[in-house]
């Protein structure tokens, strides 16, 4: 099990470049499809490491949704950091926010995740829709505007 697990890792990694400026769609699920982010207090600690990686200039976020068990994100990388590193990074504070928050010890994030850098001639708004109506999709409410962790630049909360 463990043998597959490091090669569908080592599978995800395959092809990866990472691109000052360039704009990502990262999709990263828990450990064990655990729903943490049921619980909207988690989702706000996962929520806030985006936002210290945005105000650190290490991205641009430009839009988000946390599901239950895993969080799709856009994002345009900047600073120093590669893409392996700035999911690394939030990855691992989030994890530590999450187990001081749950009073646990273990993994919250599987190991890797799924990245799509978008191309130029890829919508960057219709990304980002469609990242958003996730909830709507998954039939966890009837309107965006009732789930409460998302959010796109392009209402103000970041600057796109």
């Amino acid at each position: 099990m463990e043998n597959s697990r490091k090669a569908r890792s080592r599978a995800l990694r395959k092809g990866r470049i990472s691109q000052h400026g360039g704009i990502y769609l990262v999709t990263t699920t828990t450990h064990e499809r655990r729903p943490f982010f049921e619980d909207f207090m988690l989702g706000r600690i996962l929520v806030g490491e985006m936002n210290a990686l945005h105000q650190c200039k290490m991205v641009d976020s430009l839009a988000f949704v946390i599901m239950p068990d895993h969080l799709h994100w856009l994002f345009r990388l900047r600073g120093d950091q590669g893409l392996s590193e700035t999911v690394r990074r939030l990855k691992g504070r989030s994890a530590r926010g999450i187990n001081l928050k749950l009073g646990r010890i273990g993994p919250v994030w599987q190991t890797g995740f799924h990245d799509h850098a978008l191309r130029k001639h890829e919508d960057i708004r219709g990304v980002a829709r469609y990242i958003v109506a996730n909830p709507l999709r998954a039939g966890l409410v009837e309107q965006i505007g009732d789930y409460p962790l998302w959010d796109a630049a392009w209402l103000g909360a970041w600057e796109a």
